[in-house]
């Protein structure tokens, strides 16, 4: 598995924000929406690009457009918080969403909601903020494989060592890009330094 955690002043400043318990969750919003930016663009480094002639007001010159062959795939309700920059940036992006909620005894992935576009050989973008225990993003990943992508590659916040292992255990052919490789899970499985609950801080829930 490849895992690519981002280096960028940026990363930091918008990371610190969602960290601190202080932030309202408008500006949450926010800072998660600009981060996501960031996270797109180290995601689609490697995209395939097609070549074509374009004119410039001066001369042709060598142009590219790149494929029109990725999908994003939201895990609810906190992926929800990464879509504005893989929305924005890669033209004619579908969308799909999983609905995957952790069993607070247990720690393990329920699943509650399926939608998705057509998947087989496509470029797959995984949007889940958290990775924790790795269950949800496994579950996840399953879900994508069963419809033969092309590749995968899951976009995180702060991933926690014991997520990223249980990830390269499971599923060491997708790439892992993530802003933040926090230190441990603490004993409620809770990812620390951490941010608190994502989807609660997105939401304004508790």
């Amino acid at each position: 598995m490849e895992l690519i955690e981002i280096k960028h002043p940026l990363k930091e400043h918008y990371l610190s924000i969602l960290r601190d318990k202080n932030t309202d969750f408008e500006t949450f919003r926010i800072c998660a929406s600009k981060l996501s930016y960031i996270l797109a663009i180290e995601a689609t480094k490697k995209i395939s690009l097609n070549e074509k002639n374009i004119e410039t007001p001066l001369t042709e010159t060598k142009g590219f457009n790149i494929e029109n062959d990725s999908v994003a795939v939201s895990v609810l309700r906190a992926g929800l918080g990464l879509v504005d920059g893989i929305r924005e940036l890669i033209p004619n992006i579908s969308f799909g969403y999983v609905g995957v909620q952790r069993n607070e005894e247990t720690a393990e992935p329920e699943n509650y909601y399926e939608k998705l576009p057509v998947l087989e050989n496509k470029n797959v973008f995984i949007l889940e903020p958290m990775l924790a225990t790795g269950g949800s993003l496994s579950f996840a990943i399953d879900t994508v494989k069963k419809y033969n992508p092309k590749n995968i590659q899951a976009l995180t916040v702060i991933s926690a060592p014991e997520g990223i292992d249980f990830i390269k255990k499971n599923h060491d052919d997708i790439t892992l890009v993530t802003a933040s490789v926090d230190e441990k899970l603490n004993e409620n499985w809770y990812i620390v330094p951490g941010l608190g609950d994502m989807g609660d801080r997105l939401f304004g829930t508790t």
